[in-house]
């Protein structure tokens, strides 16, 4: 066990470090001066030398590289360009909306995806599962942005049942601060939903197709039992796999739902970034969230084995 976490955690690393190259790369090699971009198209040379020499633009790749790492090791990860403020701060400050929308969106799509591919499994060919499958094609064929205008005109420009926009911290209350989430949440968990049922389903469906399920059956095990204790234990791997595919894509769909309900969360900082070409936050929020992605995998790689011990070898 210690060996197949020691090989995860090298291979991890190895992956952030090709990720820092690549990111370091990006702004670099990109075409045109950055510091011109940065500095606008009505700038002078004076300014746009300024602009080089504070970013340290002059100095050899090597050198650049070294001084980055170290900085973001040191917890420095830059000041934003047109906000001057620390790059961690701003997204410290936008960074309970996204977790809070984050969260809710995973427990949601969890909780219902998997229950509803395990009951359409189980009942394959009858109602449930005729339903799941209508509800699958919808989930994957709406756009969360369309998804989104729809459940703000129905729920909250028609019924006035929940804000129309907005964020309330939840140290204001559960209750604001739910409300305000609810058709974010709604949104953007349909299709995570729709994608997690489909994979339970068939992996249950394989899993129940097994001989050891007929045995099982034979002696008299219940249905909870057989669902529950045996197949999906056995169908465990591929519905956590979906599971944390699932959370690193929300990443992106965060972003996009952010925009449309106005919650001032990492999405909309990253928006605004890169409208303003703001590049030392967008630099940050790609260190971040390949950071992130490379976490989800390596948390999802060391489950596999609490599921499947044959892993560890």
């Amino acid at each position: 066990m210690a060996a197949y976490i020691l090989r995860r955690l090298v291979s991890a690393i190895a992956v952030m470090a090709m990720v820092g190259i690549f990111v370091f790369l990006l702004l670099r090699l990109a075409p045109g001066d950055p510091a011109a971009m940065i500095a606008g198209k009505f700038a002078t040379a004076e300014m746009i030398a300024g602009i080089r020499e504070k970013m340290g633009l002059n100095d050899p790749m090597p050198v650049q590289f070294i001084r980055w790492v170290r900085d973001m090791l040191s917890g420095d990860f830059g000041t934003s360009i047109f906000a001057g403020r620390p790059v961690l701060e701003l997204i410290g400050q936008r960074l309970e909306p996204t977790l809070s929308l984050s969260i809710l969106t995973m427990i949601v799509s969890v909780a219902i995806g998997v229950s509803f591919g395990i009951l359409a499994a189980w009942r394959a060919g009858g109602f449930v599962d005729r339903m799941l499958s209508a509800f699958a094609a919808v989930g994957f064929s709406v756009p969360v942005f369309v998804l989104g205008y729809v459940l703000v005109y129905v729920f909250a420009l028609r019924a006035h049942w929940l804000p129309v926009q907005g964020y309330t911290p939840v140290g204001q209350g559960l209750g604001p601060w739910f409300s305000h989430l609810v058709l974010p949440t709604v949104a953007l968990s349909l299709a995570y939903i729709a994608f997690i049922a489909r994979v339970a389903r068939a992996s249950m469906l394989e899993v129940l197709s097994e001989d050891y399920m007929r045995t099982a059956a034979a002696k008299g095990a219940s249905s909870y039992a057989m669902l529950f204790h045996h197949a999906l234990k056995n169908a465990g791997v591929p519905i956590l796999t979906v599971i944390g595919i699932s959370f690193a894509y929300l990443i992106g769909g965060v972003v996009l739902t952010e925009t449309v309900f106005n919650i001032p969360g990492v999405g909309r900082l990253v928006v605004d970034a890169i409208n303003g070409r703001d590049y030392p936050i967008i630099q940050s929020m790609l260190i971040l969230v390949s950071g992130l992605y490379v976490l989800i995998n390596l948390a999802v790689d060391l489950a596999y084995t609490l599921i499947d011990p044959r892993i560890r070898y």
